[in-house]
């Protein structure tokens, strides 16, 4: 993996505008982070696949034996067999979905190595760090590094689309039933598809939420107060952060691609838009 130095500093987290109070985007607090590297872009397949060669590992998808699949991904005709959480009908139940086999167990991720892995829980991200000699970034690290230096609502500006062109992999259309795929995809793109941030870090926004190490919705004065660490021999449960949005976000419904945009997960969850991105806190 390719590493960014991001150099220490204090920024405002969060913000005191828009947003969804109840995940507590605000008001925003000067924070400060130390020196760290952060991966220029998320994990990919074909990382993911190096790490399970060499460890013969086994996800958590893949242990309970199946995974969340968004509808759009399995023929209409096939939808009907599979169970679907209560109050969100485009997700599915899939057994032998995994991030193997990310649209179902006929599915296989040959012609996606270069995107970003998914179906995988907050453990798996855990022991592939690990194995890489890394860590999940803090919400803080997250949020400082997708800024990089700036203020505005996204890392290039204010506005999600600029002068027609699309910088991240996000939903268009009416959401959940019709994607006009504007911005070039349906589902997950390669995590080289739009132009980094002034960090020279790839789709910090979009495409796929990312793990953070952080339980969520921890306040933001607490990232000043205390350290959060996460490794494989901790006892996990409840629900963990996760950043950045995904190709399923839409400001009718999900408006959390924002910056400043708090979000979390169970730390079972494994979905067709849940990745990760590490750091190192080594330099």
């Amino acid at each position: 993996m390719d590493y960014q130095k991001i150099s220490g500093e204090t920024f405002k987290m969060g913000t005191n505008k828009g947003g969804f109070p109840e995940d507590f985007e605000g008001p925003q607090e000067l924070v400060t982070v130390t020196n760290f590297e952060i991966a220029k872009t998320a994990v990919t397949n074909r990382e993911f696949g190096q790490f399970v060669k060499e460890t013969n590992y086994k996800t958590v998808a893949e242990t309970k034996g199946n995974s969340f699949v968004f509808q759009a991904f399995i023929p209409q005709d096939k939808q009907s067999q599979y169970l679907h959480p209560t109050g969100a009908p485009w997700w599915l139940v899939v057994p032998g979905a995994s991030w193997r086999h990310p649209f179902g167990p006929d599915s296989d991720i040959e012609d996606i190595l270069d995107h970003p892995v998914v179906h995988v829980g907050l453990e798996d991200a855990i022991a592939f760090c690990e194995w890489a000699g890394a860590k999940l970034p803090t919400e803080a690290q997250w949020e400082c590094a997708a800024r990089s230096g700036s203020t505005t609502e996204y890392p290039w500006g204010d506005e999600l689309v600029v002068d027609k062109k699309y910088h991240a992999n996000t939903w268009q259309g009416k959401f959940p039933w019709e994607n006009d795929a504007l911005d070039g995809f349906v589902g997950t793109a390669p995590v080289k598809s739009f132009a980094p941030n002034a960090n020279g870090l790839y789709q910090m926004i979009g495409n796929v939420w990312e793990w953070c190490r952080n339980p969520r919705y921890v306040p933001l004065l607490d990232f000043n107060q205390r350290v959060y660490e996460l490794k494989s021999s901790d006892k996990l449960k409840g629900e963990f952060a996760i950043r950045g949005g995904s190709f399923l976000c839409h400001c009718s419904y999900c408006n959390r691609y924002r910056v400043a945009a708090r979000n979390g997960a169970d730390y079972q969850s494994t979905s067709s838009h849940l990745g990760f991105r590490c750091i190192k806190e080594d330099y």
